[in-house]
């Protein structure tokens, strides 16, 4: 197993989690993002910067993961994806994707991006992302431990 972490937009927090994780399982973690983040010198740990573009590091991580690694990304289409290949997904959050809950996923995101395109749905009606905390960070390690051995 190797851990791929779509590393855009991945907390401080969980990736601190996720360095611990991989140096404590002596499991290797890759970092995909199009622009490079901070890690410490480690040869399971890994750092790939992409291309800028829409969806590159989604992309690469596709093509690169097997089935049986994990990755943590909150995308909805990306995990949807990666659970074809046979990988497992999880959230920073501590939500497992699996085949028994990603389409009402998809097909949820996809009515809010129609709502949001048709303007049923205007910009103060929509929640945004709340702020990461200590029920996440707790979460998010659990399922990280439950994963990752």
């Amino acid at each position: 197993m190797q851990i791929w972490v779509d590393a855009d937009s991945v907390p401080l927090i969980a990736k601190d989690l996720i360095i611990k994780t991989a140096e404590r399982t002596k499991t290797m973690a890759i970092f995909v993002a199009n622009q490079p983040i901070k890690l410490r010198k480690s040869p399971l740990l890994v750092m790939t910067v992409v291309p800028s573009g829409f969806d590159k590091a989604d992309d690469y991580i596709v093509e690169q993961i097997q089935a049986g690694d994990l990755a943590i990304t909150s995308d909805i289409p990306l995990a949807n994806d990666i659970l074809d290949k046979g990988g497992l997904v999880l959230t920073t959050r501590g939500v497992v994707y699996d085949k028994n809950n990603i389409k009402q996923k998809l097909n949820m995101r996809d009515f809010m991006d129609t709502m949001r395109g048709t303007g049923v749905l205007e910009l103060q009606e929509m929640s945004g992302q709340k702020p990461y905390g200590d029920r996440d960070k707790k979460a998010f390690a659990d399922g990280l431990n439950r994963l990752v051995r």
